[in-house]
């Protein structure tokens, strides 16, 4: 039975239930179906909902806008540029003002400290749109792309080929809560955090899946998997990075010797944007596996469900 979710934040997978993660991926689901019916559904009406960046986006942005505006709210845009914040008001002060104006907050920006203190000091729900330690959103239209192409998520072998960041870290959690069997492949000198694994661990315990790590070892990661995951060797604010990464990560790259280790109908999925050459090949990303696209076009859908449960 479906349960309120009124007033919930949507901070990390790992804080919601396998049960209340289900209702958003089915009212997503509805919502999709809804959409492509012709059928405009508005349940936010007459609110307005944040969106603050700190880091620049082109899918969070477009998606959370877009899927503001059909729920009938209105989508209002803050810039980490353009607001006090970049004159000294604390988060907190932020947090309390916005919630005088607003119904929701959407906010993307560098650390996952910061989501969590404005969280605290709002009285209204805050969405995680992506953090360098989380990346909920992505991996919840993600979970709604593979539950779309295979009609189920237990059971599925969902292996991750990149450096242990903020997608490994969110697709351990929700691989976890779905008991999937979820395998990570990633240079030893760029390990998942050891409190995600552990935790998801537990999750996987419960849910009847299960986490496995393979430093160095893609193609161990990859041998059977349903799903092959890979993201860009260095994140937005790793710029200074990039090179001694791009050194470090040529065995990651994604290409069609090593989908043919997982299994002939597996899927390729990337979070985008990608780098082609780098983490995947253009014949991977263009080729017979990939569902990129309807796994973009599915933070719209999921985000939206989210949205519409939470913001009251």
């Amino acid at each position: 039975m479906a349960v309120s979710l009124k007033g919930r934040d949507f901070l990390t997978i790992h804080d919601w239930t396998r049960e209340e993660l289900t209702q958003v991926l089915d009212t997503a689901d509805l919502l999709k179906l809804r959409q492509k019916a012709g059928l405009r559904d508005r349940p936010l009406e007459g609110r307005s909902v944040g969106l603050i960046f700190t880091k620049p986006s082109t899918r969070t942005r477009v998606s959370f806008e877009v899927g503001v505006y059909q729920l009938g709210a209105q989508p209002i845009y803050l810039s980490g540029a353009d607001m006090q914040l970049r004159r000294g008001e604390t988060l907190a002060d932020t947090a309390r003002t916005l919630s005088r104006y607003l119904d929701g907050i959407m906010i993307r920006t560098f650390a996952h400290a910061d989501v969590e203190e404005l969280a605290r000091y709002a009285d209204i729900p805050v969405i995680n749109g992506l953090t360098d330690w989380q990346h909920p959103c992505q991996v919840m239209g993600d979970l709604m792309t593979i539950r779309e192409k295979r009609g189920r998520l237990d059971g599925i072998h969902l292996a991750y080929v990149g450096a242990g960041n903020n997608m490994a870290h969110s697709l351990l959690e929700g691989g976890a809560k779905f008991g999937m069997r979820v395998t990570v492949a990633y240079p030893p000198e760029y390990p998942p955090d050891p409190v995600v694994v552990e935790r998801a661990k537990a999750d996987a315990a419960r849910s009847g899946g299960s986490v496995e790590l393979f430093p160095g070892d893609p193609e161990a990661a990859v041998a059977g998997a349903d799903v092959v995951y890979t993201d860009v060797w260095a994140s937005m604010g790793e710029e200074a990075q990039a090179e001694e990464r791009a050194r470090r990560m040529q065995a990651f790259r994604v290409t069609p010797a090593l989908m043919a280790r997982a299994k002939p109908d597996a899927l390729f999925m990337h979070c985008l944007p990608a780098h082609r050459g780098e983490e995947v090949v253009d014949e991977v990303i263009d080729g017979p596996w990939s569902v990129v696209w309807d796994e973009a076009e599915n933070r719209l859908h999921v985000q939206k469900a989210i949205m519409a449960l939470v913001i009251a």
